[in-house]
């Protein structure tokens, strides 16, 4: 039998919060990180609003972690001083994780740590910064590009930074990534391959190219409320017209219930199952067959009937047809329980954060079931569903203790993962 798999530790970085405890204040009371985009954009878009890590320091930020070993410190300014943004979020975040799990205090065998890079892309507008530099002199271009511009850099950098010597790999699965890193990292476990896995979900650093393109291909929104950028995610709301840009690194830490106990580490949640599937669709729309599949199947690694589940984390991105299938979808695998269901998305105040979407939301799950609270629901006036128990413009006291984040993506990607309440053996500490 499978021993338990869970969660011993969490960072992260991002528009809302650059630490676990301010991302969950600013999750309580429904802080909003979408603002007019600090940085102006050439040319100009159609679209410029974002929820973006702003006035980011990498060396001010190391500098403010405690009780964490100098030579570690050191290795991270070595490693992060010139690498690209996305790696020195991603430094940040990890470190965190790694200080939440109490790992610095501990010497775990290396080729029993694991570390999976959930992102993909996320180095272009890395790029794209340096096209004009290029065209004048391609000699100008850094030694260092042909490596930093894969994401096995990060691989190279996070492994060096902790000495990871067990399994370690990229992946990707564009909005559902964060959730298919999670889940590999499970399984990793589960397999015996490691004891400890270290998922990184990567920030996503869009170049203007990128941006119009989800703009052209109508998946970003942001035009009606141009003006009032606070507004403009919708989740589930009639007036919801596209996803709004997110950043955030974020950070989880996976262990086995064998390894946390051996370092009297108690598990912050453990987790019951996780799915993987596709619906065999290369466009961008939705497929409810597929999302509810993706619930269904990891509720029956679970072993709970969807009745034990008593709040869900929705993919729930602002876009008109992907909220829909996804209220679909939820009717479908919950019946009538979804009048006891609580429904929120994150997405509401972070933005939509691609590739780390689905380790920000896991987080978001978490700090919920720790603290017990579901955060507000941002700008749902008037909801799509009227049967549906969606949080409201304000915070919600409640206990959790079976939690289901999705996480669906371009490629007919569909995710879930459930999750249960704390420690699952109080009685050794």
């Amino acid at each position: 039998m499978n021993q338990p798999v869970g969660i011993t530790g969490m960072g992260i970085l991002s528009s809302i919060g650059d630490d676990l405890s301010t991302f969950s204040i600013s999750l309580r009371n429904g802080k909003s990180g979408i603002k007019q985009m600090p940085g102006k954009k050439e040319p100009d878009l159609s679209v410029e609003i974002a929820a973006e890590i702003e006035k980011f320091s990498f060396l001010e930020k190391l500098s403010q972690f405690k009780n964490v070993p100098e030579e570690k410190l050191q290795k991270a300014r070595r490693l992060g001083q010139r690498a690209p943004f996305v790696v020195q979020t991603s430094i940040i975040s990890a470190v965190e994780a790694w200080k939440n799990a109490q790992l610095f205090n501990a010497s775990p065998a290396s080729e029993r740590v694991g570390l999976i890079i959930a992102g993909q892309n996320s180095t272009q507008n890395y790029q794209y910064n340096l096209i004009s530099k290029f065209r004048e002199n391609p000699e100008y271009l850094s030694p260092r590009y042909a490596l930093e511009f894969l994401e096995t850099n990060q691989v190279g950098i996070l492994s060096e930074l902790f000495d990871i010597k067990g399994e370690g790999f990229v992946v990707g699965g564009a909005s559902a990534t964060g959730n298919v890193g999670i889940i590999k990292g499970f399984h990793s476990i589960l397999a015996g391959l490691v004891d400890i896995c270290l998922v990184v979900g990567v920030v996503a650093d869009l170049s203007p190219l990128d941006i119009q393109g989800f703009i052209n291909i109508g998946a970003m929104g942001g035009k009606k409320y141009f003006n009032q950028p606070e507004k403009a995610c919708r989740p589930f709301d009639t007036q919801h017209e596209g996803f709004i840009y997110g950043q955030a690194s974020a950070c989880v830490i996976l262990e086995s219930e064998l390894s946390a106990c051996k370092r009297s580490v108690p598990f912050q949640a453990e987790i019951k199952g996780g799915s993987v599937n596709l619906d065999s669709n290369s466009s961008a729309n939705p497929n409810v067959n597929g999302e509810r599949k993706a619930m269904v199947s990891a509720l029956k690694q679970s072993g709970l009937p969807a009745s034990d589940v008593d709040y869900l984390n929705t993919h729930g991105s602002s876009s008109p047809l992907g909220d829909k299938t996804e209220v679909e979808a939820i009717c479908d695998v919950f019946s009538s329980h979804t009048s006891d269901l609580w429904l929120n998305a994150t997405k509401g105040l972070t933005g939509h954060c691609l590739y780390s979407a689905g380790v920000v939301e896991f987080i978001a799950t978490i700090l919920q079931m720790r603290d017990g609270f579901i955060h507000p629901n941002k700008n749902l006036e008037e909801p799509i569903h009227k049967g549906l128990k969606f949080c409201g413009e304000e915070a919600v006291d409640h206990r959790i203790n079976i939690a289901m984040s999705n996480s669906f993506g371009f490629g007919g990607i569909n995710t879930s993962v459930v999750l249960k309440h704390g420690a699952v053996y109080d009685a050794v500490y």
